[in-house]
């Protein structure tokens, strides 16, 4: 009943009026009407003026009651909530303190959420060909063999429930700004969890007016560029990674501006001398943290993004011998992502990205560093270490065929300039494809089916392995909001 208190009251008070004045209307006209002086008692006329002044105090004071009221309506009791800032004595006010009348439904400015999401999701499918058998349910061009047969025999059905997701996001006004955060889990299993079903963390992120800190996507992304996919790992030739950082964003809204200092990694890969005992103690060391960023504008048409990172990559020789092999390289680069809106129904989404050593950052990429020969190093410095170019595209379109059915089709590929110290059969060239049709016969509810292709290109020793699949998808969404 908070926030509406006056409006039930004030009925109630003038029905209370009413009922005062014609008791008291009516006890004046008796009198007047059936009492003579002459024949009254002193005693009965006292008492009839006593109860006539406690009906008129009572009047009195109900106007008094009245009058606080209508004041109290006119006098504000907190600040205007303006861009979400807002009153903390308004926030922890008592119930019986008096407060403004209640806002509609749609109006939810002022008010603290919590919500509870997710959805429970089943892959099934086959695989024509073969790749690394812990990532049997993804396309990973950087995972399909590097000669022939690596992972023997072609042709395999998987299942599997690893996209399924869960996950709480909050938000709460507060004078600085929106308080928000997100914490949120899936089943997929990478790293030494690779092929499992297990809890992996997505985000865990929390963000106060223009400043943010944890783990979520990385600026230098855009999420915005994966396609309408059932496939889950997505076009290996975006930026993807959720990354710990700290971010400032000074400009938010239509057009935007994000920058960040984010948790520094990368991997290197020793190639042709990965035998020799003098590399066993080389050791990585990062020192400093990536600087990221991007600016977004946005306009009826759909938007256009540019991103930019720039860090350092470092390492150390920790063994006392003949050599230094220790070094360090610059990487950089610039991701330009668009989202075209192609009329009403079709959504193109565009990608171009171009750096040295980013690999990290991307979605589907090996290493960021490959060993060179070093002829100006001398004896102690015969090789060294290089951040790899590359470049990568993304190019899909999303279609909706009317309120039920869906289809996304598109194309990705990734490049690597490799170094000459790596092996003939490194990576050098991964290209992805898709196209399916969706379906959604109810609200939360998605099934549908997808064809599947990637590809693998060597270095220098010209083979080359293919991936085809089919995959049938089910997906059931959920989401409860608490507002408070």
């Amino acid at each position: 009943m908070r926030g509406n208190s006056d409006s039930g009251l004030a009925p109630i008070v003038h029905g209370a009026l009413s009922v005062a004045a014609f008791v008291l209307a009516t006890c004046v006209a008796a009198f007047a009407q059936t009492t003579e002086p002459a024949k009254q008692s002193p005693t009965e006329v006292e008492q009839l003026k006593q109860r006539l002044q406690q009906l008129e105090n009572t009047v009195l004071e109900l106007k008094g009651q009245i009058n606080a009221l209508e004041e109290a309506k006119t006098k504000p009791t907190a600040p205007a909530i303006v861009d979400a800032t807002y009153s903390e004595s308004a926030a922890t006010a008592p119930a019986s303190s008096t407060a403004p009348a209640a806002k509609p439904q749609d109006d939810k400015k002022g008010e603290s959420t919590f919500e509870i999401y997710g959805f429970a999701m089943l892959d099934a499918g086959y695989q024509f060909k073969q790749n690394d058998p812990d990532w049997f349910d993804v396309i990973r061009p950087v995972k399909l063999p590097a000669f022939k047969d690596q992972f023997a025999p072609d042709g395999k059905v998987y299942y599997g429930v690893r996209q399924s997701r869960l996950g709480v996001k909050s938000s709460t006004p507060t004078k600085y700004g929106e308080l928000k955060t997100q914490f949120e889990f899936e089943l997929f299993g990478t790293g030494v969890d690779a092929g499992q079903t297990t809890f992996r963390l997505r985000h865990a992120y929390g963000e106060l007016g223009h400043f943010g800190a944890g783990q979520t996507w990385s600026p230098f992304m855009d999420i915005d560029v994966f396609p309408n996919s059932l496939e889950y790992w997505g076009p290996n030739g975006m930026v993807f990674f959720r990354n710990v950082q700290f971010r400032w964003m000074p400009l938010k809204g239509r057009n935007s501006v994000t920058v960040a200092l984010e948790r520094p990694g990368a991997s290197a890969d020793q190639g042709r001398f990965a035998d020799r005992i003098e590399l066993q103690g080389v050791q990585p060391k990062f020192d400093l943290p990536d600087l990221s960023g991007n600016v977004r504008f946005t306009r009826n048409w759909g938007y256009f993004q540019a991103a930019g990172m720039l860090g350092r990559i470092k390492w150390v020789d920790t063994i006392p011998d003949n050599f230094d092999l220790g070094g360090s390289a610059t990487r950089a680069g610039i991701n330009l992502t668009s989202n075209v809106k192609l009329g009403s129904r079709d959504t193109a989404r565009l990608a171009f990205v171009y750096g040295h050593g980013i690999q990290n950052y991307m979605n589907d990429a090996p290493v960021d560093v490959g060993i060179d020969l070093n002829p100006g190093g001398g004896p102690r410095r015969p090789i060294k270490g290089v951040a790899l170019p590359m470049w990568s595209m993304v190019a899909f379109l999303d279609h909706n065929w009317n309120k039920r059915f869906s289809s996304a089709v598109g194309y990705s590929m990734l490049d690597i300039d490799n170094s000459i110290g790596q092996t003939p059969e490194a990576f050098h060239r991964g290209y992805y494809a898709l196209g399916n049709l969706l379906y959604y016969p109810v609200e939360n509810v998605m099934l549908g089916g997808e064809f599947q292709w990637g590809r693998r290109d060597n270095f220098l020793d010209g083979f080359h392995s293919d991936d085809y699949r089919i995959q049938f998808s089910f997906r059931y969404n959920f989401s409860k909001k608490f507002t408070f």
